[in-house]
């Protein structure tokens, strides 16, 4: 793809599929989040995952966000996120999404409309694109601050899975 096309790429470290995203958490609130993941992977083996595909939020044709499908490993990735989704909203700090999960990988974000429309031809270039494979094996509680170069994650806590 264009290097130069006004895509601000997030930088291999960063890179992670997100179960849920929980916004602001107060930090009484950390120690039930923690153990909600804690008991989510305690149900899940580790399992392998594959990054294939290229997409775009909203639209291929109107570009916003670029991202890396997963093709091995969305079955237990949705499980994880439902007993999440479950656990998190019961204890009222998760409100269900209309939309349902589609588990990717966030590989960069257009600086402007015009950025996306520019890109967007190339995008279908890349349909078939193979961005390798994994195996995952914990789960992370991340927290993020937006800085002026993108966001920075720190690890609040890790799970190991079965």
């Amino acid at each position: 793809m264009k290097a130069g096309a006004g895509v601000k790429w997030v930088a291999e470290d960063a890179m992670h599929v997100t179960l849920l995203f929980l916004g602001e958490v107060d930090d009484r609130d950390l120690v039930t989040v923690c153990q909600a993941v804690r008991k989510a992977a305690a149900r899940e083996s580790s399992f392998p995952l594959r990054v294939s595909g290229v997409g775009a939020f909203p639209t291929l044709r109107r570009p916003k966000v670029i991202w890396g499908g997963i093709t091995d490993g969305t079955e237990p990735l949705r499980r994880l996120y439902e007993a999440l989704e479950t656990k998190l909203q019961d204890a009222g700090l998760h409100r269900r999404e209309e939309r349902g999960y589609t588990p990717h990988i966030t590989l960069g974000r257009l600086k402007s409309e015009a950025d996306g429309l520019a890109l967007a031809p190339d995008l279908a270039k890349h349909l078939a694109w193979d961005g390798g494979r994994t195996t995952v094996s914990e789960l992370l509680v991340y927290s993020s601050e937006h800085r002026r170069d993108g966001p920075e994650y720190a690890v609040l806590a890790r799970s190991q899975l079965t």
